[in-house]
């Protein structure tokens, strides 16, 4: 037993068990896909960052900030909120057509990017075989207004389970579209620059990893993207093969990768904070 602080979700949370499964990084791509369909949110992006040369950093400073926020005490995790608060604070972006300026921290814009990442670790983990019930999914989506909250958006605001969650994509569809910037982040995504002798791994390794976190989406938005995908499911047992071989790989080897957050959490709470499926039916 320990009174040392469990952080914003803790132990006992869906949360906390998800995202230690190695799925996430195959979410985590899926969600970069389906964030970049919203002209808006990905304008920004692309206009306040060196996404073309700094994408793999983008790429670990949300894997940080996730795990962070996850399985850090409070306070780092409030650190980190604020942080984040702070940086979107003082971005903006234009409208090339209208030549409008607007805040990136809008809410109708941190409130997509936080549906897209949600539904994408929910949906990649649930399909790849992490056993989560429905009742499970309604409180891995609750549990991440308090992480909306962090980003600077009214936990009220946010959808608190799947119903309401598949009601606001509904709802922002008609936003949606495949502009130059996502065709650029789909370009990317397919061909990452990399040191000439590492295409080959590029090729055989990172390819198939972005393929499969494309055919994960929703058809709508692969249709908005216009590149073919597998039939679900072929798309679901690749999914499940693949979550299958990440999973034999021993999670302490997984865990030692920096910033060694779950290690961390464990050291703070004692080996039962470890995470694993099968707490999740406690």
């Amino acid at each position: 037993m320990t009174d040392a602080d469990p952080g914003l979700f803790g132990p006992s949370s869906v949360t906390w068990q998800m995202h230690g499964d190695p799925m996430m990084w195959v979410a985590g791509v899926r969600a970069l896909y389906f964030q970049a369909l919203h002209p808006r949110a990905v304008r920004g992006v692309m206009q306040n960052s060196d996404f073309r040369r700094d994408a793999w950093g983008r790429l670990m400073r949300t894997a940080n900030f996730v795990g962070t926020t996850t399985y850090g005490t409070t306070e780092a995790a409030e650190r980190a909120g604020a942080r984040v608060r702070r940086i979107h604070r003082m971005l903006t972006a234009t409208d090339p057509d209208t030549g409008e300026r607007y805040g990136i921290d809008e809410p109708e814009l941190l409130l997509w990017v936080h549906c897209a990442e949600i539904d994408s670790y929910l949906h990649v983990l649930r399909r790849s075989g992490f056993p989560l019930t429905g009742i499970q999914a309604d409180r891995y989506i609750a549990e991440h207004r308090a992480g909306a909250r962090l980003v600077g958006l009214d936990p009220d605001a946010v959808p608190a389970d799947r119903t309401e969650l598949a009601a606001y994509f509904e709802k922002v569809r008609p936003e949606l579209a495949a502009g130059r910037e996502a065709r650029e982040v789909d370009d990317f995504l397919l061909r990452p620059p990399t040191h000439p002798l590492l295409v080959p791994a590029r090729e055989v390794l990172w390819r198939r990893v972005a393929q499969l976190a494309y055919a994960s989406l929703p058809p709508y938005a692969q249709e908005l993207y216009g590149r073919p995908a597998p039939a679900p499911a072929a798309v679901t047992r690749r999914l499940r093969a693949m979550g299958a071989l990440l999973r034999c790989i021993p999670a302490r080897l997984r865990w030692q990768l920096p910033p060694k957050h779950i290690l961390r959490a464990m050291e703070r709470l004692g080996p039962g904070a470890r995470p694993a499926p099968y707490k999740l039916g406690r």
